[in-house]
């Protein structure tokens, strides 16, 4: 939570200054219309972690939805870092969002218009996390959310409501189901270990956001051995299976032990979970 004595600095179109003294037009599209993309890279250590995936991936949701990305990668990075020196950042996020511009309030505008851009940072651990010890409950929702999930858009109400209802029931995360068969979590991708050790997530499409953290940790998993299937699971599946997890930038492979009450496996975090975030954490260590 912010507060006056927050003393971050942030960037704010084209420049640095107190988080404090950071403005939005009120006729920014991305206060209006939700008419916006954003994109969140971890730092651990102080590297930056995946942030040319993440780049990359926030240079397609803007091209998806016809905004113009307002630098390239090496532009991006550069104010990254620079936020991270500014705030002494050496575990945490940063925060990227641009939307379409400022425009009188109306559905369309000229396309050419100035996109907004907003970077922020926030400091959060990562590697000692106490969920992972104790491992995550999870609770499930019907999917509420726009047909094209695949793009990263700052219109989160679908997902505002889903986590505010995973807080009320005191746990951790909410996934999301639909015809019977989860989509993904309000801010992460889903997966499940079956009896006979093979790893399944839902494959990528229009239904599910293409999880960058998602897309590393099937990598780690791949490289040692590990079985991979990308296929949709039910619910049912899920209480059925030896163990259940979550990936994000911002929980890595997160263990989860409870589905709607209902324990997965032993109810604690199991061994090919915590495997797979050594494995990742070791990676991230090996980075130079």
């Amino acid at each position: 939570m912010s507060s006056a004595a927050d003393n971050r600095i942030v960037y704010v179109q084209g420049r640095f200054c107190p988080l404090g003294a950071a403005k939005i037009p009120i006729m920014d599209r991305g206060f209006l219309f939700g008419d916006g993309i954003y994109e969140v890279t971890a730092v651990l250590d102080g590297k930056l972690i995946d942030n040319e995936p993440h780049l990359a991936r926030l240079d397609r949701s803007l091209r998806e939805i016809g905004i113009r990305n307002p630098l390239d990668i090496a532009g991006w990075t550069k104010l990254q870092h620079e936020l991270m020196t500014r705030n002494a950042l050496r575990e945490g996020l940063i925060y990227i969002e641009v939307t379409r511009g400022v425009w009188e309030r109306e559905f369309t505008c000229p396309p050419d218009i100035e996109p907004t851009v907003v970077m922020f940072t926030q400091a959060k651990p990562f590697r000692d996390n106490p969920l992972a010890k104790t491992g995550a409950a999870v609770i499930t929702l019907p999917d509420l959310r726009w047909a094209r999930r695949d793009i990263k858009s700052v219109a989160l109400l679908a997902q505002v409501l889903a986590k505010q209802a995973a807080k009320a029931a005191g746990v951790a995360e909410t996934w999301m189901v639909e015809d019977g068969l989860v989509t993904e979590g309000a801010s992460s991708t889903a997966f499940i270990i079956t009896k006979d050790r093979k790893i399944v997530t839902r494959p990528l499409s229009t239904a599910v956001l293409p999880g960058i953290t998602r897309q590393t940790v099937m990598r780690l998993a791949g490289e040692r051995g590990l079985q991979l299937e990308e296929r949709a699971f039910s619910v049912a599946e899920a209480l059925a299976a030896e163990e259940a997890f979550f990936t994000s930038a911002s929980t890595v492979a997160m263990p989860v032990v409870t589905v709607d009450g209902q324990p997965v496996g032993n109810g604690k975090p199991g061994p090919l979970v915590q495997e797979l975030r050594r494995l990742y954490f070791e990676a991230v260590d090996a980075m130079t």
